[in-house]
């Protein structure tokens, strides 16, 4: 008799255990329903281009491909967070493995792309952005992508270059544009309401410091996203941990069902 209610405490034990890490799976799987619904919305605003961001994708492509990223990583896990939750809870153990063997992989991938960020995070520096510009930017009116993009940026961001002015000296633009010291887009304009035009257009491009934007684009544009950069890997490191449990919890489980 002994046994059998040692027996019968065990399992019951056991059962609230299980019924523990069900829960709990369950929560975990809705925080990452809830991260991958997040990355999706990144995904979706940046595309919609609310302030010129993706202006600033496009003059790099790993950027712009980092996007794309951001949605297929953000529309796997709200996918993968809604299946957890219905394999906690319906204790379905094909769905759970299913999920532990999907899960994994994201993971990888994920911890992949953080690597590679880290290797290639020599082509978002200062020096990389300057390089291109004097390499590519051809002039205010000129129709290609890159110099059109840049021309958004510096519009957007009231910036001239990527330190500043001084960019433009002993580049493709000044052999195209002799005459000129910086393009027009780097020109202020008129701070009045409803009046986009330009300050003093031909002071500005004689190299008058006083009509143009002096400040650099890079800092302007790192000043305005500071805060978003670093949200987001903060959040990167957030669903990285909750995915790490997630897997754990579901292989308990998996285990436990019988």
């Amino acid at each position: 008799q002994g046994l059998g209610e040692a027996s019968a405490r065990g399992t019951s034990m056991e059962g609230d255990c299980l019924s523990c890490i069900k829960y709990l799976m369950f929560v975990f799987n809705f925080f990452i329903f809830l991260g991958g619904s997040f990355l999706l919305g990144v995904g979706v605003w940046v595309l919609v281009d609310p302030t010129g961001f993706r202006e600033i994708m496009a003059a790099n492509p790993l950027l712009f491909t980092g996007v794309y990223i951001i949605l297929a990583m953000g529309s796997m896990l709200f996918l993968l967070g809604f299946l957890g939750c219905c394999g906690a809870i319906k204790e379905n153990k094909c769905l759970l493995l299913f999920f532990f063997i999907l899960i994994l992989i994201i993971f990888l991938a994920e911890l992949a792309a953080a690597i590679l960020a880290f290797i290639f995070r020599e082509h978002l520096t200062k020096e990389y952005f300057t390089k291109e510009l004097r390499k590519h930017y051809q002039g205010y009116n000129a129709s290609d992508v890159f110099t059109s993009t840049w021309n958004a940026i510096m519009n957007t961001f009231d910036c001239c270059g990527v330190n500043s002015p001084e960019d433009f000296k002993e580049s493709l633009f000044s052999v195209l544009n002799p005459s000129e010291m910086v393009p027009e887009a780097c020109c202020r304009r008129n701070s009045h309401l409803g009046d986009v035009s330009f300050s003093n257009k031909e002071e500005c491009i004689s190299g008058n410091m006083l009509y143009r934007n002096n400040k650099g684009c890079y800092s302007s544009v790192v000043d305005y996203f500071e805060l978003y950069i670093y949200v987001a890997g903060a959040l990167a490191i957030v669903v990285l941990t909750i995915e790490l449990f997630a897997m754990v919890f579901a292989m308990c489980l998996f285990r436990g069902i019988q």
